[in-house]
């Protein structure tokens, strides 16, 4: 039995029909055609999947669509509307990633402990995005561009 639920993604009101059963990934990369979370490892351990549900961080993997009703949610295609922010170019100047499947997961952590604190120290940044898991770096280099954009604030 489908539900229409209405949500506010990326600045703009859109109304989808869900399926009781549905997760909120599925329906971001299924029916409205949001690409950056991804489907990791389907239990919301990995980070891939990671939005802004209301400014906070949720792994969609695990929530359902119908819990999303009448909420605000963040990608990190909404994050670009006037082009890349400073995160993200900080993260490009770092050559912080190398396959990218992490990559938007991470923006969205980095992005929601830069707005709650914009000058945050190491220890802060890695466990803000101790949830975020990447096969292909250290975090070294994630850890030095978010760093490196507090300083240019």
């Amino acid at each position: 039995m489908k539900k229409e639920i209405t949500l506010k993604l990326n600045g703009y009101e859109t109304t989808v029909a869900v399926e009781p059963h549905e997760k909120l990934l599925d329906v971001l990369r299924d029916k409205l055609g949001v690409k950056s979370p991804k489907y990791g490892c389907g239990r919301g351990e990995c980070g891939a999947c990671s939005v802004l549900l209301n400014g906070k961080s949720v792994r969609t993997c695990i929530m359902y669509a119908v819990e999303a009703d009448g909420q605000e949610i963040v990608t990190v295609e909404g994050l670009e509307k006037d082009g890349l922010t400073p995160l993200q170019e900080s993260f490009l100047a770092h050559n912080s990633f190398q396959c990218g499947f992490c990559a938007p997961g991470i923006i969205i952590s980095a992005t929601e402990l830069l707005t709650s604190n914009p000058h945050p120290g190491e220890e802060e940044i890695r466990e803000a995005i101790a949830g975020n898991l990447c096969r292909c770096t250290g975090y070294g280099s994630v850890v030095d561009a978010i760093v490196d954009v507090t300083r240019s604030e």
